[in-house]
């Protein structure tokens, strides 16, 4: 991740300006501008860290709203995004002017509780689907990979994304413009799925992958006489999976197969067993529930 990008400088920025950090009433009025602190980040929770980047980067922006002296950021060589830690186990230090501490302190924690829970559940559904991995390898199968969506907090996606891989999850497209997906909606308004499907392959730019989602049948029948680069099985069960990709593998051999809708950590294990290459997973980003983490602060005695 590069904190210091504009794409996430933005965004960062405004995280700050919402929380008004350079108006800290409270912390103006009682603590003395001069004072110096040592904060550490605690984890309240087993969880797997995502964000710890952010806190250098929060810290040098709000410097740049108010004078703040030099800070510092450390943390255990073995404390790194995408390491899992235990409960209690320190996260990070910063040694730094105490009011920029307490003034940053809620959007810090809020960012790193946010990522790592992101982190956390994806690398759940990772290691459900282990098992069947590895008896894929054994039988010299394709290991199948979990895939987040754009289903993320307007304006947070960078972050979201990036924690999911931070959980040992894969990105799918970032945007709209990062890959060709053909959807429901296509292929209700443009005219049925062999014509959008046609139009898109003729179309697209060099190098690009049409994707394709069916739901039925009939549509993955379209799908493979079209000639789709990548199908992506919409709400099917198990067993349907396993049979569309069969056919798929048979009409398709190169194209890659997502199964998409409904996934939880009580059924991934069951799809993965079918042998798609991929799993797409919403509540990655929609549904995390943020990690207990929290903040220490003591003031450095000369």
């Amino acid at each position: 991740m590069d904190w210091k990008s504009r794409r996430i400088t933005t965004l960062l920025e405004a995280a700050l300006f919402e929380d008004k950090v350079a108006s800290d009433i409270t912390t103006a009025l009682t603590i003395d501008p001069a004072l110096r602190a040592t904060a550490t980040v605690v984890a309240k929770q087993p969880c797997v860290v995502a964000g710890i980047g952010c806190i250098s980067a929060l810290l040098t922006l709000y410097g740049n709203l108010k004078p703040c002296g030099r800070f510092e950021v450390v943390s255990h060589p073995e404390i790194f995004d995408g390491v899992r830690v235990r409960k209690g186990q320190a996260i990070a230090v910063i040694r730094a002017n105490a009011a920029s501490i307490l003034s940053t302190e809620r959007v810090i924690l809020n960012l790193m509780q946010r990522m790592s829970g992101i982190a956390t559940l994806t690398n759940e559904y990772v290691r459900a689907v282990a098992p069947a991995n590895s008896k894929a390898k054994s039988k010299t199968k394709i290991a199948t990979k979990i895939l987040d969506t754009r289903k993320t907090i307007p304006g947070l996606r960078t972050l979201d994304k990036y924690a999911v891989c931070c959980g040992g999850g894969l990105n799918h497209r970032l945007d709209l413009q990062d890959g060709i997906l053909i959807k429901n909606n296509h292929i209700s308004l443009g005219g049925g799925l062999p014509a959008v499907l046609a139009r898109a392959l003729a179309r697209r730019h060099p190098g690009q992958i049409v994707q394709v989602e069916v739901r039925t049948p009939v549509e993955l029948e379209q799908a493979i006489a079209g000639g789709a680069e990548s199908i992506l099985l919409d709400n099917m069960t198990p067993k349907e999976v396993a049979k569309a990709l069969k056919l798929i593998r048979k009409g398709l051999p190169k194209a890659t197969v997502e199964a998409s809708g409904s996934m939880s950590l009580k059924n991934v294990a069951d799809y993965a067993k079918t042998g798609v290459d991929f799993i797409s997973v919403g509540a990655l980003t929609h549904s995390a529930t943020a990690v207990d983490l929290s903040m220490r602060i003591t003031a450095d005695r000369l």
